[in-house]
C-alpha cells in the first residue's frame, strides 16, 4: 500500500512539473515578455522600444519545443530539436527569428533561443550546455538558411538562459559570452559581422523582493516567483511593462501558481543542500557528499567558499 501511494505521489509530482514547465514556456513565449528580454540582453535591440520589438521585429509566432508546431506558425522550417549521443531528442524551450534594422536600409536577421532552467546544480556547467545549444543553431542552418558554400548567409544566434535557484554570489546577474577578435601577430581588422555569430546570455535570478535596477531581472524575479499570486503578477505586467492582460496569460499564470512547482523544486534542492552542508560541517569527504546529494565536487567547493566568506564578513 505504501509503495503504491509513493508511486502515485511521484507520478503526480512528475506530471505537475511537466505542466508547470509547459505553462512557463508558454508564458515566456509572449512577444512582449520576449521583447523585454531582448531589449536588455541582446545588444542589437538595446535602443529599440520593447513595444516596437514585439510589434515589428519578432517574426511570426515563437516555436515552443515541448509541443507540436502548428502549421503556419513554424519559422522558416527551423527544427526544434537536436539529437545527443544517446539518440535522445533534446527540445529547445523557445526558438524564433527576429530582424533588426541597420544603417543604409540593411537588415540583420537573428535566431534566438530562450531556455528556462529550474535547476542550477545539474552536475555540469550550464554555460557549456548554452554553448552546445547555440552551436547547434549555427549547424542547423545548413540546408534551411543556406546550402553548399553559401556561408555568407549564416545568421547570428543567441541562446538566452533564465536560471532559478542559483548560488547567492550569482543572483541578480546577467552575463554575456561571445566571440571576439584578437590579433596574435600583426594587425588585421575583420568586419565584426563576419565572426560575431554566436552569443550566450546567462540570466541568474534572485528573489521577488530584491531591489534591482534591471527591468528584466525585476520582471522575471516576480513573474516566476512562487510566492506572488497570479493577480499580483498580472497587475505588475500590465502597469509596469505594458503587457496586456489576456485570457491566455491569465490562464498560464493561474496554472503556474496552482501547481507550485517552484516550491517542490526548491524543496528538493534545499534538502540536498542541507544534507551537503551537514556533511561539510562534519568533514565528510566531498566525493561521498556528491554521491549522496547529486551535487558536483565543484558545486560543493563553491558552498565551502561561500560559507567561509560569510564567516569572514561577520
Amino acid at each position: 500500500m505504501e509503495v503504491n501511494t509513493a508511486l502515485t505521489n511521484e507520478i503526480e509530482r512528475t506530471d505537475n512539473e511537466k505542466m508547470y514547465d509547459e505553462n512557463c514556456k508558454n508564458l515566456l513565449s509572449n512577444k512582449m515578455i520576449l521583447a523585454w528580454i531582448m531589449k536588455e540582453c541582446i545588444k542589437e535591440f538595446e535602443d529599440i522600444d520593447a513595444t516596437d520589438i514585439a510589434d515589428f521585429y519578432i517574426e511570426g509566432q515563437p516555436d515552443i519545443g515541448n509541443r507540436k508546431v502548428i502549421s503556419g506558425e513554424k519559422i522558416r522550417g527551423l527544427p526544434t530539436e537536436v539529437i545527443n549521443d544517446n539518440d535522445k531528442k533534446i527540445f529547445y524551450d523557445i526558438r524564433y527569428q527576429a530582424t533588426v534594422p541597420k544603417a543604409q536600409e540593411k537588415t540583420t536577421e537573428l535566431i534566438i533561443n530562450i531556455e528556462a532552467q529550474n535547476q542550477y546544480y545539474t552536475g555540469y556547467p550550464l554555460i557549456k550546455r548554452g554553448v552546445f545549444y547555440a552551436s547547434q543553431m549555427l549547424v542547423n542552418q545548413y540546408g534551411t538558411e543556406f546550402s553548399k558554400s553559401e556561408y555568407d548567409k549564416l545568421k547570428k544566434v543567441y541562446s538566452v538562459w533564465i536560471c532559478h535557484s542559483v548560488p547567492k554570489r550569482l543572483a541578480n546577474t546577467i552575463t554575456s559570452y561571445k566571440m571576439s577578435e584578437c590579433n596574435i601577430v600583426g594587425v588585421r581588422t575583420e568586419d565584426k559581422e563576419n565572426y560575431d555569430l554566436i552569443s550566450i546570455v546567462m540570466i541568474y535570478l534572485g528573489d521577488e523582493t530584491d531591489k534591482v535596477s534591471s527591468p528584466i531581472l525585476k520582471l522575471l524575479n516576480r513573474l516566476l516567483s512562487e510566492k506572488l499570486s497570479a493577480e499580483e503578477k498580472l497587475e505588475m505586467l500590465e502597469t509596469e511593462y505594458k503587457i496586456s492582460r489576456t485570457e491566455k496569460i491569465e490562464e498560464e499564470l493561474t496554472h503556474m501558481c496552482n501547481l507550485s512547482q517552484g516550491v517542490l523544486q526548491r524543496g528538493r534542492e534545499q534538502r540536498n543542500i542541507e544534507i551537503a552542508q551537514n556533511g561539510l560541517r562534519n568533514n565528510v569527504p566531498l566525493d561521498t557528499i556528491s554521491i549522496m546529494t547529486g551535487l558536483t565536487i565543484s558545486e560543493l567547493t563553491d558552498m565551502t567558499i561561500e560559507k567561509t566568506t560569510k564567516i569572514d564578513t561577520k
